[in-house]
């Protein structure tokens, strides 16, 4: 059956998807992708970002599709204080849904260098105040930096919310974000029954809380990843996959975690419909 479902979190913009991207945007739209997310992650990127998004809403048969610009933690090293008042005028010219991803990353070593980790630091939090400014909630990159971006949310008072993107923390960290105003974004991660850590937070924390994602093109859900079937690249197409993994972990049918996630992805975002 398909299910009207939102995409909470794609790089839909990228290069990856140049030759195709029209095709797959309307076979999503077939599988019950309604809407979809369209994500910054680098100055560099933003004018790409802006052009995709009002290219996809121009046609027929297709997600509607919302911006949310952003400078990732990853990339720390290429940000430069003017792509902040970039974002910002963005923020000011056209509709976004949030500010995104953004947040904190100390995966590679050199991000644990306390020159470059304070640079993450303060453009989390100069990202946060534009966030503010502009009533946004915000979409969160966190990997093995959890604590520190607990402590900066709620240092800065920050009450707009949003998704803490393809959730990789533990039950308390969980339950952390999500008095906080958060919702967790659940990506093609939870078709994998080895991600025990991921499938013990989602029981624990219930329907409640959560939102699927694709974070196309990373991210493939594992039956696209193995099966000679369906092996493809990780677009929105294969979001239906994951509400699959969601509702086989939560054993609840996929109807009713359908209905739920919309409903939480319009609550993170701020959608009244």
């Amino acid at each position: 059956m398909r299910f009207p479902l939102f995409d909470t979190h794609t790089h839909f913009d990228v290069p990856d998807f140049d030759s195709d991207r029209i095709e797959l945007a309307q076979q999503a739209k077939i599988v019950g992708v309604e809407r979809l997310i369209l994500i910054g992650f680098s100055e560099s990127r933003f004018s790409d970002l802006i052009r995709t998004q009002h290219e996809l809403n121009q046609l027929q048969h297709a997600p509607i599709s919302y911006l949310a610009p952003g400078l990732h933690p990853f990339y720390v090293e290429q940000h430069l204080p003017e792509h902040l008042e970039r974002l910002e005028q963005i923020l000011k010219q056209e509709s976004c849904v949030a500010v995104g991803e953004i947040g904190l990353d100390t995966f590679l070593s050199q991000h644990k260098q306390p020159e470059i980790y304070q640079k993450q630091k303060d453009f989390f939090s100069n990202q946060l105040e534009l966030a503010r400014q502009y009533d946004k909630p915000v979409l969160l990159h966190i990997r093995k930096a959890h604590a520190d971006v607990l402590h900066i949310l709620k240092q800065q008072h920050f009450k707009l919310g949003g998704i803490a993107h393809a959730f990789s923390g533990g039950v308390e960290e969980a339950k952390a974000f999500i008095q906080l105003g958060f919702k967790l974004g659940i990506t093609g991660q939870i078709t994998n029954p080895n991600a025990k850590k991921l499938h013990r937070v989602v029981a624990e924390v219930g329907i409640e809380h959560l939102v699927l994602e694709t974070d196309c093109p990373d991210m493939t859900p594992l039956c696209c990843q193995q099966s000679t079937e369906h092996r493809t690249r990780n677009t929105p197409v294969n979001l239906p996959y994951v509400l699959e993994g969601l509702a086989a972990s939560l054993t609840i049918d996929e109807e009713t975690v359908a209905q739920k996630v919309w409903e939480n992805s319009l609550k993170a975002l701020q959608l009244t419909q």
